[in-house]
């Protein structure tokens, strides 16, 4: 009965272990909240804030040409 508890402990830790190294991503997760996300959700974000749409945003003319 302990040699089939213990394989079960194997494979559960190894099931854990694979998970973990399929979320993990080689960019810093503490950076999340930093990143622009979707362009809907930009464009959502935009709107409530009241500014103009990313599609309008995007299309305007750069104040440097």
């Amino acid at each position: 009965m302990s040699d089939n508890m213990t394989n079960i402990e194997t494979l559960r830790m190894a099931a854990i272990a694979a998970v973990l190294a399929a979320t993990n991503s080689s960019e810093d997760p503490s950076q999340a909240g930093r990143m622009s996300g979707e362009s809907w959700s930009q464009d959502h974000r935009r709107m409530n804030m009241g500014m103009s749409s990313v599609m309008h945003q995007r299309s305007s003319r750069s104040p440097w040409k």
